[in-house]
Parts: C-alpha cells; sequence; structure tokens
C-alpha cells in the first residue's frame, strides 16, 4: 500500500487529493511555485517543497524538479492531478523508471489514448462507434481537402494530441480549409509540442456525454455512470450534471456497456473516462481522458464513491471492492464552475485578492476549493475560484438547490461568474435539459442582445 504521496499539482485538486491521503493514513507532500507561497495546498500537506518560479515551465511542469522532490523526501508515489503532467506519458515513464509509482495509468496506455488518431483506431478495432475521419494524421492541405470532400463539409480539424479544445478548427466549406489547416497546426505545435493533426466529420451540436470508469491491475472495470458535459463555451466546460437527463435509457445502456468493453480492450488499469458525442439516438466515442476530470464529484454524489481512494487502490496494485451490481445510480447532482473572469469583458480572467468569502453550505451542498478570506488568486494559472457542487434526490430539486447555492456564495475582490450561473439555472432550455454544446454560447449571445448582465 502506498505511504507518501507528492501531489503535482496545485489549487482545488491538490486539496482534494490531500483530503482523501488524509482519510487513509498516508503522507503528503505539496509542491508548490514561488506565486503559490501562501496556497492552501502547501499549507495542509505534510510537507511542502518549492519547484520553481510561477513560470509554469520552470515548476508545475518542470519533471525533474517534481521527481527530486519525491525522491528527496521519501514519497513512493506521485499523484499528477488534472492538467499540466497528468496526461503527459514522459512523464508517467520518468516517474516508474525513478522507481516511483505513478497514480494513473500505465504510460503507454496514456501514450496511446493521449494520439487522438491511433485512440480512434484502437476503439474502432474493439468495436466501438467512431465519428467518420482520417485513419491516420493529415500530411498535406491537398491531402485534407480531398478527405474532406469524401466524407462531406463541414469537418473538424483536430490536434492528434490535443485537449481542451485548443488545436481545433471547424471548416464548413473548402475554401476555409487552408487557413484552419494551417492555424490547427500552428496552434497544437505551441501548446503540445506536435503539430500532427486529423480530421473528423463535424457532428453540429452534440450532446457531450463522458462516462467514468475504474479499472485495475486484475482486468477489472466498473462504470460509475454518465455526465452530462455539453454546457461549454469555447470547448470549456462551465457546468456539468450527472447523470444526463435526456438519455434514454437503451442508449444509456449500451453507451456504459461500450465504456467498459473500451477500457477492457486496451487494458486501461486506473481512474479515467470514455468522452461521447450524442447525435440524436446515436453516439461517438470522441476521446478518452486518462486521469481524474475537474467534474468528477458530481458522479461522487451519485455514487457514493471517493474516486481519488479507488485511484490511489488500484495504484497499490489491490483489485477492485466493488463489482457493477453493487454501484447504483442515486438522485442527480450538478456542479457550477466559479472562476475569476468579467464576464461582462468576454469573460477574461479576472485575478487579484479575495478581501470576503462567504460559502453555502447545508444538505446537498459541497465546495471543492483551495481559496480563503485574504488569498490573492495568481495571475499565471487557472481562474477556477471553487466548484460548487448540488445534489437532490430529483434534477429540478438539484437545480433549486443550486439556486439556493448560487445566491447566498459571497466573493468580494473580484469579479466572478457566479452571476451567470444564476440565471443559467433559470433558463427555460437548461431546466428542460435537452441542451447541447452550442447552447452557451446562444445564451450568452441571447443576454447581449438583450442588455442582461453581459
Amino acid at each position: 500500500m502506498i505511504k507518501k504521496v507528492l501531489i503535482a499539482n496545485r489549487g482545488e485538486i491538490a486539496v482534494r487529493i490531500i483530503r482523501s491521503c488524509k482519510e487513509m493514513n498516508i503522507k503528503t507532500v505539496a509542491v508548490y511555485s514561488t506565486a503559490d507561497v501562501n496556497s492552501l495546498h502547501k499549507q495542509i500537506a505534510d510537507e511542502a517543497v518549492c519547484i520553481g518560479s510561477h513560470q509554469v515551465a520552470d515548476s508545475y511542469l518542470n519533471m525533474n524538479n517534481i521527481i527530486q522532490a519525491a525522491c528527496n523526501s521519501g514519497c513512493d508515489a506521485i499523484h499528477p492531478g488534472f492538467g499540466f503532467l497528468s496526461e503527459n506519458s514522459k512523464f508517467a515513464r520518468l516517474v516508474e523508471e525513478c522507481g516511483l509509482i505513478f497514480i494513473g495509468p500505465n504510460f503507454e496506455i496514456i501514450r496511446k489514448m493521449g494520439n487522438k488518431s491511433e485512440a480512434k483506431k484502437m476503439m474502432e478495432k474493439a468495436g466501438i462507434p467512431i465519428v467518420p475521419g482520417s485513419k491516420e494524421e493529415v500530411k498535406s492541405i491537398s491531402e485534407g481537402i480531398e478527405f474532406s470532400e469524401k466524407i462531406g463539409f463541414p469537418i473538424i480539424i483536430k490536434a492528434s494530441n490535443g485537449g481542451g479544445g485548443r488545436g481545433m478548427r471547424i471548416v464548413n466549406e473548402k475554401k476555409e480549409f487552408e487557413n484552419a489547416f494551417n492555424a490547427a497546426k500552428s496552434e497544437a505545435k505551441a501548446c503540445f509540442g506536435d503539430d500532427g493533426v486529423y480530421i473528423e466529420k463535424y457532428i453540429a451540436n452534440p450532446k457531450h456525454i463522458e462516462v467514468q470508469i475504474i479499472g485495475d491491475k486484475f482486468g477489472n472495470v466498473i462504470h460509475l455512470y454518465e455526465r452530462d458535459c455539453s454546457f461549454q463555451r469555447r470547448n470549456q466546460k462551465m457546468i456539468e450534471e450527472a447523470p444526463c437527463h435526456f438519455l434514454l435509457d437503451s442508449i444509456r445502456n449500451r453507451m456504459l456497456e461500450d465504456a467498459v468493453k473500451a477500457c477492457k480492450y486496451v487494458k486501461y488499469d486506473s481512474v479515467g473516462t470514455i468522452e461521447f458525442l450524442l447525435d440524436n439516438d446515436n453516439y461517438y466515442f470522441m476521446e478518452m481522458n486518462t486521469r481524474i476530470q475537474v467534474e468528477h464529484p458530481i458522479t461522487e454524489m451519485i455514487t457514493g464513491i471517493d474516486i481519488i481512494k479507488q485511484q490511489i487502490l488500484v495504484a497499490s496494485d489491490i483489485p477492485l471492492n466493488y463489482k457493477q451490481e453493487d454501484i447504483k445510480c442515486i438522485g442527480h447532482s450538478i456542479e457550477c464552475r466559479i472562476n475569476a473572469e468579467d464576464i461582462k469583458n468576454d469573460f477574461a480572467p479576472c485575478p487579484g485578492s479575495i478581501n470576503f468569502l462567504h460559502i453555502p453550505g447545508g444538505k446537498g451542498i459541497r465546495v471543492d476549493s483551495s481559496v480563503y478570506c485574504g488569498y490573492e488568486i495568481p495571475p499565471f494559472y487557472d481562474s477556477m475560484i471553487l466548484k460548487l457542487i448540488a445534489y437532490a434526490p430529483t434534477r429540478l430539486e438539484c437545480i433549486r438547490k443550486m439556486r439556493s447555492a448560487l445566491s447566498e456564495l459571497i466573493i468580494d475582490g473580484v469579479k466572478t461568474n457566479s452571476e451567470f450561473h444564476y440565471l443559467v439555472l433559470h433558463d427555460s432550455k437548461f431546466i428542460e435539459g435537452k441542451y447541447n454544446t452550442s447552447y452557451a454560447e446562444n445564451y450568452i449571445k441571447e443576454l447581449k442582445e438583450f442588455g442582461e448582465i453581459i
């Protein structure tokens, strides 16, 4: 069993991991940059090590410094959290080569599933529905145009080793292709160090559904049901809910079965998600996230499973202590990502000092955060302040509970998007649950046109 963990991350996910480790009697080591000297994760860990300056490349992406900190502090494992190095196969391999446990899947699985083209081919072999697209990376403009005309416009160009909406361009017609292709390759190179791209048929306005899975090192895989992550602005999730309200049981059952089948096919041995695009009654594999997700708390709320604990147990070579029939989906949960951003200025980041903070509470309310009164939100990292999570027996009750929590939340000193979330939860389309990936952008446009808060 793992005894001491270094958390190679910051903010609320580092705090979240430390809390589960404490419950498991596992010692923790936090790493922090010079900008995070007053961070909560540094303060609540058993030990803390400064690994570099405020520059991400010098600290939270500095593999050598992180691994050295783990070795020097006597850790036997590293948890990468999400973002940063969590899906970096090179980092996972280095951790293992240094005699440490990487709390995540095998680095070969990360490498294979991180390459979107290779992942699609593997899923096709596994019998999982995939979006029509190129089998290999597209090398030239002429090749790309020829293939796009074959499957039909609109198409989407995606970075082979991308994620988070970066290195993506939608192309509606042939004349747009050249500029979009070059832009996608340039962004992919800048963000991921690899300019490889592939092409898929663009499915306009689908639902974005992801299935939470856990696999162990003994071939066991279970699902923890699905999440609806369709509320997105510029491919960035803002509100998530579990389970998906607008999903027929027949489709849900097939999707869950396919997610488990996919993970068994690649011999997946950790926590992860299989992401699907739902187009009416058809769904297609989009990608696999080989890490813990930001929105994992809503799955924990409807299943009662501590996903971080299970991830650590699996990494400790302990078989899953759950069978699929043990997992029940009870009630409904919604998560709002509360960010320090100016909604009247195109949601621009708004770092600064939190002068006063009041966190809502009560039955069915959970807050995952790393901020406190007097905390200075640095301008160098993600602008998320906290995740506000509500749980109730039904979806409508959950919406009402979230509205109440949002009205009680007070964050003074920086601008936030909490008022925007409050408006969304009163919109009829959201309440119906039929919204898709274009809904958020359209809703923001409506607010602007009617002169509301934006």
